[in-house]
């Protein structure tokens, strides 16, 4: 038996989708207060847990988009969530790993650790490990 499609756009629950911050570019220190200001409204506000800042308009990553992402996960932390990057340029991603910050981005494949017990092939003159 097969269930007939309703009409119209899927129902969202607005409880498990992330709302989502867009970064409209390079942003100073004077609206990174702002931006923490946004972010513990999103996050109150959704009840997702999870709030989607899109850093692709960021510029070029530096030093000053380290400390506004840091500030971010720190407003998303204390009003309970955290935070997941949409489109990070790989510069970025590679600078944030310097600097010892990890986040969580989107469409990045789960990290696992490799299979135990997998035997390698040898060859047949090999001796025995």
């Amino acid at each position: 038996m097969s269930s007939v499609r309703p009409p119209g756009l899927p129902l969202v629950d607005p409880m498990t989708t992330p709302a989502v911050l867009v970064l409209p570019g390079p942003v100073t220190p004077d609206e990174a207060t702002g931006l923490c200001d946004d972010v513990r409204a999103l996050l109150e506000a959704g009840g997702a847990g999870v709030l989607v800042v899109d850093v692709a308009a960021i510029g070029p990553p530096g030093l000053g988009a380290v400390d506004l992402l840091a500030r971010l996960e720190l407003a998303a932390r204390r009003a309970g969530g955290r935070i997941r990057l949409r489109d990070p340029a790989p510069s970025l991603h590679a600078l944030l790993d310097l600097v010892g910050l990890r986040f969580e981005t989107e469409g990045q494949a789960e990290q696992r650790e490799p299979a135990l017990r997998v035997e390698e092939e040898v060859e047949p003159q090999e001796p025995a490990v």
